[in-house]
């Protein structure tokens, strides 16, 4: 192989025996090779919605083929014919995170309007203290998160050399633990203090953790007395935040709240219409219009069945019938079926206490480990379809008088406490957030 085109038509003619002509015409026909170099497979197809596919789906399987011709790995660069390359220069403002995620591919309805017009102020003028912070919060799937890199890949845009700070609640949280362990404090500092603009998913996360909470509390204040932007998504108000610290949720509730709400029905066809087009595939009214009708609550679960009538329609190449959509959304939409492992209650339950699991199932009576495995126990009880014998063998074969006992205490305890409710709401929600 002596040319970047003859290496790509290797690459090609593997890919060709292992994907259907359908997937190679769609997403390959206009996807060319720039070059090949110091590790790494630079790639130019036509739109962002096409890079976005190729990496999602067919990257591993190019990286596969470049090890089968060169025995070496590779990384895998995909440029849009927009983009220019300059192999001298990595952006290290552009987070991938931000890829795809545009306010052009964005749906605006009566539901999400004022949430996209609050992200539009952010990046018209970023850290004006009437958004500042913003913090958009809704229920899962309905674009918390679309806006929030949105607003990314908008700021990145208008200014290449901007700091971009992107990190998910849970990550913050795990960051903390890490840099504590290493004794790598500064440099946990030095990574989130100095942002131009940071960006935090889910900081539902950090409520009850005292120390995440601290830190996130003196990283806000860093950031905002600087002048700079902060953009918060949650799964809920602050008000709502059993456990958040108070001086967190003064701050928070001090700038722009903006909430998204479940999309209306023109809202949700215009979505399908938008996810099919961008994956090549047209749909009919009516099954739009079906599958508009049967999914109301989550945009994600909306693009699941889109995706996976698109996967269907290039293996087959079949018409899609209702069986065929009835099928897609019966794979997609798990609320309401969705049964938990015990092991992922126990284990979540633990971590949101901050013990083992094998505290958690053990003898220890200290009162923070005899709470989180009443409540583990609670919620085992009320998530699952596990007896009471049954789930006594997980506790180091307690009997089921015990495990009653267990549940009725939390059950009582929860009318009375409006702390632990909100704490077992939270552990429901990182125990839900794993069938995503």
């Amino acid at each position: 192989m002596n040319s970047i085109q003859d290496i790509w038509s290797g690459i090609m003619e593997i890919l060709s025996s292992k994907l259907t002509s359908t997937s190679i015409n769609t997403w390959f026909a206009d996807c060319n090779p720039v070059e090949l170099e110091d590790g790494r497979l630079v790639l130019r197809t036509t739109t962002s919605y096409k890079r976005e596919i190729i990496q999602q789906r067919f990257s591993d399987i190019i990286k596969e083929a470049l090890q089968d011709l060169f025995s070496c790995e590779f990384d895998l660069l995909i440029l849009t014919e927009d983009e220019e390359y300059d192999k001298s220069h990595t952006d290290e403002n552009l987070l991938p995170e931000m890829d795809g995620y545009t306010f052009d591919n964005f749906i605006v309805g009566s539901s999400n309007k004022f949430a996209h017009a609050a992200a539009l102020g952010v990046v018209k003028n970023p850290g004006s203290r009437a958004y500042n912070p913003l913090f958009i919060y809704g229920n899962s799937g309905l674009g918390k998160t679309h806006l929030l890199l949105a607003i990314g890949s908008a700021i990145h845009d208008k200014s290449p050399d901007a700091k971009i700070v992107y990190v998910k609640g849970d990550e913050f949280l795990n960051d903390i633990v890490h840099a504590l362990k290493e004794g790598a404090m500064e440099e946990f500092r030095q990574k989130y203090r100095y942002a131009d603009l940071f960006l935090v998913d889910d900081i539902q996360f950090i409520a009850g953790k005292e120390r995440s909470q601290e830190e996130f509390f003196h990283t806000f204040n860093s950031i905002y007395e600087a002048g700079h932007q902060i953009v918060l998504t949650s799964d809920r108000p602050p008000i709502d935040m059993a456990l958040l610290d108070d001086r967190l949720r003064t701050r928070f509730e001090g700038g722009l709240m903006a909430d998204i709400q479940p999309p209306d029905s023109e809202t949700r066809m215009a979505i399908i219409r938008d996810k099919a087009g961008h994956l090549g595939m047209q749909l009919s009214d009516e099954v739009v219009q079906y599958i508009a009708e049967k999914i109301t609550n989550n945009i994600r679960q909306i693009e699941g069945v889109v995706k996976k009538l698109t996967a269907y329609k290039e293996i087959s190449g079949d018409e899609i019938t209702r069986q065929r959509v009835d099928k897609a959304i019966s794979d997609v939409i798990r609320t309401g079926n969705y049964i938990p492992t015990p092991e992922d209650i126990i284990w979540e339950t633990a971590n949101f206490y901050q013990i083992s699991v094998e505290d958690i199932k053990g003898q220890k009576r200290n009162k923070n480990i005899a709470m989180a495995r009443h409540v583990s126990i609670y919620l085992i009880r009320t998530l699952t379809n596990l007896s009471l014998n049954d789930i006594g063998t997980l506790y180091e074969d307690r009997n089921h008088g015990t495990i009653y006992t267990s549940v009725q205490k939390i059950e009582k305890k929860m009318k009375e406490d409006k702390e632990l409710a909100g704490n077992i709401r939270d552990i429901t929600s990182n125990i839900n957030s794993r069938q995503r």
